[in-house]
């Protein structure tokens, strides 16, 4: 059974771009040996990511993010079972949020800025799509 899983989390303190590259190159190589595709965003210290996979392993990934010290306040935005994956061409594609036009961001918000905290899952999920539908997602798939 396949499910669909977005979270929000922190940065804990002194996380940085070097420790982004780290769990983005880490995804990349153990995602596809566990089944699991995905997309993380990045900016200013939040994480947002949506994970897809196999209930079990989608489970413990989740699990096993919540207790990383390199996040806080992990937050369950949305779970749902699903027939298709909408991410599977992605080990783990990354959003530079930095080249986005703002816009987009307020778009979804009441302000231009990534806070997932603010918003439904379910609009924090909408904002995924778009970015991948205007081609906002980095990385090798």
């Amino acid at each position: 059974m396949l499910v669909r899983l977005l979270y929000a989390s922190r940065a804990a303190e002194g996380v940085g771009a070097e420790e982004l590259l780290a769990i983005l190159r880490q995804s990349k190589v153990h995602n596809p040996e566990q089944g699991v595709t995905g997309v993380l965003c990045w900016s200013e210290g939040i994480f947002l990511q949506v994970l897809e996979g196999g209930r079990s392993v989608v489970n413990r990934l989740y699990n096993r993010i919540a207790a990383d010290p390199r996040h806080t306040q992990v937050e369950l935005l949305s779970y749902e079972e699903i027939v298709e994956r909408r991410f599977a061409g992605w080990a783990m594609g990354e959003v530079n949020l930095a080249r986005l036009n703002p816009a987009l961001l307020l778009k979804y918000s009441e302000r231009p800025v990534l806070d997932p905290y603010a918003v439904s899952g379910a609009v924090s999920m909408a904002l995924f799509l778009e970015l991948m539908a205007t081609a906002s997602i980095v990385g090798q798939p």
